[in-house]
């Protein structure tokens, strides 16, 4: 059982939940606000920084200028039915975002966006410790470990599971009193 390679997984579920999380801005502006939105150009799904380049002309401000005129429509479109509740200005091939002030409905708004990234980790998580275990069994079954030992080795990848899940937890209290603070 390689629990190295089951700890590099679930520590990737919560450097993702990080990324995700660190475009959750509180009425700053950041690039990493419409870095993870994916744009629908040329059939496929691509990243909004695959499509434009975003800037932070303003403090209260964001831009993405697209390279290609034909994609200014599917970034607007990108922004616009994201979650993250902004309302895009289009000028030509510049993509101007105002972010809006955070009222109390606002930033309850983006504290169940925290969840629901921190849910999707969580989700993660678990599917590597069922990975895990699915591995342990058959392992069990090929004669390559006994019973005790499987059994030592589920509890292990649980208590991994749950130290996990913890710093997922914590991440996203983190952000949510961040995010709540007035």
């Amino acid at each position: 059982m390689d629990f190295d390679d089951l700890t590099r997984r679930m520590k990737g579920a919560v450097s993702v939940l990080r990324e995700e999380l660190g475009g959750l801005r509180t009425g700053r502006a950041s690039i990493s606000l419409l870095e993870p939105l994916m744009v629908d150009v040329y059939g496929t799904q691509m990243p909004m920084n695959q499509v434009a380049t975003i800037s932070v002309p303003e403090p209260r401000m964001l831009s993405a200028q697209v390279w290609d005129q034909s994609n200014v429509a599917a970034v607007e479109r990108a922004i616009r039915e994201s979650s993250l509740g902004l309302n895009p200005m289009t000028e030509g091939t510049l993509v101007r975002v105002p972010i809006p002030e955070l009222n109390e409905e606002r930033r309850q708004e983006l504290a169940k966006v925290a969840h629901n990234y921190a849910e999707q980790a969580r989700i993660a998580v678990r599917h590597v410790r069922r990975d895990g275990l699915d591995h342990l069994k058959a392992e069990e079954k090929e004669g390559g470990m006994g019973q005790d030992e499987q059994h030592a080795a589920a509890d292990r990848v649980q208590k991994l599971t749950d130290e996990f899940i913890g710093e997922i937890n914590e991440v996203l209290a983190e952000k949510e009193a961040e995010i709540l603070q007035v």
